[in-house]
């Protein structure tokens, strides 16, 4: 089995002319996504704003969970921000892993699920041992009523450098990407594993933090820096050109 952590949703292994399937799409499908699946048609409880699809995209009302599709009928298939909302994850998963050859699922971190929590968050997710991780919020949740979500999904991420460069420099720091290919996931749901639990229920030590941030040396460091500006510089171009084209079609 092949698995990637990828950088973004943006960077992943879709083949020029694969069929994608997108579960729980809702306001923010992938452009590289074919057909788009969501089981909330009028409720936006799981997401900011109502559904949307793109010109090239046909919507599909279905449960992730009972997917009306044929076995390994799309070549890739994303879920993102999607399974830590599942009733049932196993069901889910099995079903993304019948339709689909490959396929990527993206989930908020334990980190990102404490500075802006969600209600509707069934599950807190890691990645451990190439694994996901998966364990009920409800056992495991402390609450505090602190949601910190204007700070870092919308503040520092529009107006700090140094936080728009963390981003880049540590993209797993709010997000859990996973990327897989050939064969099944690798998961656990409510393991008994201390090794595992002890990240859910304790005290992050030094070890515990390098699992996830692990240390580089200085070079790596200043290039990973130079990198990411270098990236956002890009970005800042590639926006402005797009918005001096839509200028001039109108």
């Amino acid at each position: 089995m092949s698995i990637r952590f990828p950088k973004t949703r943006y960077h992943l292994n879709i083949g020029r002319k694969d069929n994608v399937l997108e579960i729980g799409s809702g306001h923010n499908p992938h452009p590289r996504s074919n057909i788009l699946v969501d089981k909330y048609i009028e409720c936006n409880d799981h997401r900011k704003w109502g559904l949307r699809k793109l010109k090239h995209q046909k919507f599909i009302e279905a449960d992730g969970e009972r997917l009306p599709f044929k076995d390994q009928e799309f070549d890739y298939v994303i879920c993102n921000q999607v399974l830590e909302h599942a009733a049932d994850p196993a069901a889910f998963i099995s079903e993304i892993c019948r339709v689909a050859k490959k396929g990527y699922i993206e989930v908020p971190s334990l980190i990102g699920e404490y500075l802006f929590p969600k209600e509707t968050h069934k599950w807190l997710c890691l990645i451990l041992d190439s694994k996901l991780i998966l364990v009920e919020k409800e056992k495991y949740w402390n609450k505090n009523n602190v949601d910190l979500g204007f700070l870092f999904l919308v503040y520092l991420r529009h107006t700090s450098l140094s936080y728009k460069m963390l981003r880049k420099t540590r993209p797993n720091l709010t997000t859990m990407r996973y990327e897989f290919n050939n064969e099944a996931v690798r998961y656990e749901i409510n393991p008994d594993n201390p090794e595992y639990i002890k990240y859910f229920n304790g005290t992050w030590d030094r070890k515990m933090v390098e699992t996830f941030f692990p240390k580089k040396n200085k070079f790596a460091e200043v290039f990973s820096s130079l990198f990411s500006i270098f990236s956002l510089m890009r970005m800042s171009v590639r926006l402005r050109i797009r918005e001096l084209r839509l200028q001039k079609m109108k």
